[in-house]
């Protein structure tokens, strides 16, 4: 049965670098918790999180899988979140809908491109989070250099409250689940507790013990840090007096749970070391779900997937009311209402139906078919806003095995929209052209995979193309008189003007209703963004403000979809009288290389189009903070090993959009009917064109 009491429950997910060992943490917890008899392995393809075909063939997490476990009398609801930044979009999805974090960082490789754009989306959402640095029994393993790699790109609130001292090559076993560890480096080893110190490992006398419970002297500042944030403590410490272990630990929870602190700790998750006093701290820093006090029902659908038996499963997370089997539910982002059918909850791979869900937990409905990702269910009181992380850079056409596959493709590309909506399916029916949106090259092989083992169809991909904007160049209005042929009347006029980068599309303006009717008036915001998908450059309209400055309807004449159909000419209209400007996707990079080459990649850098900050050499190492266009460097990571040695390595994001001049850039030929043609574009709506 589902936790009604919020407080025990812990709505968390695991983030981190691909390969950082995200899932294998996951699995440990569930056996931990008893939760499943054995542990699963990824690169064995066995791991219960990693539930689709081409995820346990490639070992790799490519879909957020949400699992439920009990630890310690907690109900730990837990999204375990793919590492490539190909499946960002799943990353985002779920932080929405999360009360904390636990973000991994492996103590070889440490902070990677991943691990940055993941942290700056927790700190945006200031999700409370803990760090875990894992692979501690690796050679090369370097905690001291991760750490200070954390304060430097991540954040200055680390809280070790465990140590690592002295690192050799060894084996490390548990022996014990309360814990002191010795001897990982000749495979020994006992841990004490769950807010420990790793010492040791170099001299074959590796400890791991309590830097609170233990009657030991607190290191490396630990006290002095935490009392940095706490009046009250800060106050005891500099009168001299004594604090205790309870107090301490209070301390780092409040600060923790309001995004003061960090706090960190260590293990080996394939040795399953350390990973009891990760779940501790989970259950102790980690904050419980935040609720609404009405009984009014509040949710939203952060994920969708397909089940065999029960069609659509919508993933719920609910911040007030509750839900059952059988209830009626509105879905006010559709304005539809559906009956439930079931509610699941998932703990490894096993399925309950518990038949009920509180405010504040987390479960998979069945029954609402019509449900998207992100559809709000009741109010939308208390449910965080969306915001974006992710952004599909390449434009892919794909092409069927035959014309007679082109309905099944269609359909199956579909179902993966609905589940991945940044897929942003459009098919063109006029040119029967097929086009989606990807992150990488990676989840274009994952898709082809999905499309013949989940759906037996054989697809081909086009040549992927950078996926560039426009904005509008200037001020301008625009306007459209569609009065003809009868019966129709919609008139409109728009005021476009451009904003900066990153503002997105802004709205505004009313016209008084005895002109035009506010059914009508909703119509044209409705229409508005699938109206600025193309823009005179063949690309995607952003950063702009459209006003709505005049209309007029008539009574006798308009037609209920008149204005459906005026919009997107009267903002084509408008756009093509301010020009637009052509807008390029940039990453940020880092990149680290022997500094023999260094003169080389800063050429490199302006070749590309690029711009760099002062770059750093230490110790032979030259490293240097760039950025660039997409379009110039989506193979340089191959080209820098080839001209390092292997030694090179760039580290990227993406990092917004900026003006591009045209001939360097690329423009498209307008996908569809172009508004732009209003005589044959209004013949198409009115489906009077007959087969193109």
């Amino acid at each position: 049965m589902p936790q009604n009491n919020p407080k025990a429950i812990r709505n968390i997910g695991i983030y981190a670098h691909v390969d950082a060992g995200k899932t294998t943490i996951t699995e440990n917890f569930l056996y931990l918790s008893g939760a499943i008899r054995s542990l699963g392995s990824v690169d064995k393809g066995t791991a219960h999180t990693d539930y689709l075909e081409v995820e346990r063939s490639r070992g790799i997490s490519v879909r957020a899988a949400s699992t439920t476990f009990l630890w310690k009398d907690t109900t730990i609801n837990l999204i375990d979140t793919p590492g490539h930044m190909d499946f960002t979009a799943e990353v985002e999805r779920s932080m929405r809908v999360l009360d904390g974090a636990i973000l991994v960082v492996s103590a070889a490789e440490g902070v990677q491109a991943q691990t940055e754009m993941i942290w700056k989306a927790l700190k945006s959402r200031n999700i409370p989070t803990l760090f875990f640095m894992n692979k501690i029994d690796r050679f090369g393993a370097e905690p001291q250099r991760v750490i200070h790699d954390i304060e430097q790109f991540l954040t200055p609130s680390i809280l070790p409250i465990q140590y690592v001292r002295g690192l050799a090559e060894g084996n490390a076993s548990i022996s014990d689940a309360i814990q002191q560890v010795s001897g990982l480096a000749e495979g020994s080893a006992c841990i004490s507790d769950a807010i420990q110190q790793v010492s040791g490992l170099a001299e074959s006398n590796a400890c791991i013990s309590d830097a609170i419970q233990c009657e030991i002297p607190y290191e490396d500042g630990l006290l002095e840090r935490v009392c940095e944030g706490d009046d009250i403590l800060l106050a005891q410490w500099l009168d001299g007096k004594s604090i205790s272990p309870v107090v301490l630990q209070k301390s780092i929870q409040t600060q923790t749970k309001a995004g003061k602190l960090y706090p960190l700790l260590y293990g080996a998750a394939l040795k399953s070391m350390g990973l009891k006093a990760l779940l501790d701290a989970v259950v102790t820093y980690l904050p419980p779900p935040k609720i609404n006090e009405s009984d009014a029902l509040a949710g939203i659908v952060f994920r969708i997937e397909q089940d065999k038996t029960m069609g659509k499963i919508a993933h719920v997370r609910l911040y007030g009311g509750a839900l059952t089997n059988r209830d009626n539910v509105h879905n006010a982002t559709q304005d539809i209402d559906e009956k439930i059918t079931q509610i699941r909850k998932v703990s490894a791979s096993k399925h309950e139906d518990i038949g009920y869900l509180a405010a504040g937990d987390i479960a998979s409905v069945c029954g609402l078919s019509r449900a998207r990702i992100g559809d709000i269910l009741g109010s939308d009181s208390g449910v965080p806003v969306e915001s974006h992380i992710a952004e599909p850079l390449l434009l892919v056409q794909v092409f069927p095995e035959n014309d007679a596959a082109i309905p099944s493709l269609v359909a199956a590309l579909q179902e993966l929209s609905d589940e991945d909506p940044l897929l942003s399916l459009e098919w063109i029916k006029e040119e029967r052209r097929l086009h989606i949106k990807i992150m990488g090259t990676i989840q274009l092989e994952i898709l082809g995979s999905l499309l013949k083992t989940r759906f037996g169809l054989a697809a081909t991909f086009g040549s992927p193309v950078v996926i560039y904007k426009e904005t509008p160049s200037k001020a301008m209005t625009g306007y459209i008189s569609y009065t003809m042929p009868k019966p129709c009347w919609a008139i409109l006029e728009f005021y476009i003007k451009p904003l900066p980068r990153g503002s997105g599309v802004k709205t505004g303006g009313w016209v008084r209703e005895e002109k035009l009717h506010s059914r009508y008036q909703r119509q044209v915001w409705q229409t508005l963004p699938s109206a600025l998908r193309q823009g005179p450059l063949g690309w995607e309209v952003t950063d702009l403000e459209v006003t709505l400055l005049n209309g007029e309807h008539h009574i006798f004449h308009t037609h209920p979809l008149d204005f459906v159909t005026a919009t997107p000419m009267g903002i084509m209209n408008g756009l093509l009288n301010t020009g637009t400007t052509l807008l390029e996707p940039m990453t940020a990079c880092r990149i680290s290389a022997p500094d023999t080459i260094s003169s080389k990649i800063l050429g490199d850098i302006v070749q590309m189009r690029g711009t760099f900050d002062p770059p750093v050499i230490v110790n032979g190492t030259f490293t240097v903070e760039a950025r660039l266009p997409v379009a110039t460097s989506m193979d340089y990571a191959v080209r820098l090993g080839a001209i390092s040695g292997g030694r090179g390595l760039l580290s990227a994001h993406f990092d917004g959009y900026e003006p591009c001049p045209l001939e360097l850039g690329t423009t498209t030929p307008y996908r569809g009917v172009n508004p732009a043609d209003q005589a044959k574009y209004i013949l198409y709506t009115r489906k009077a064109l007959g087969d193109l």
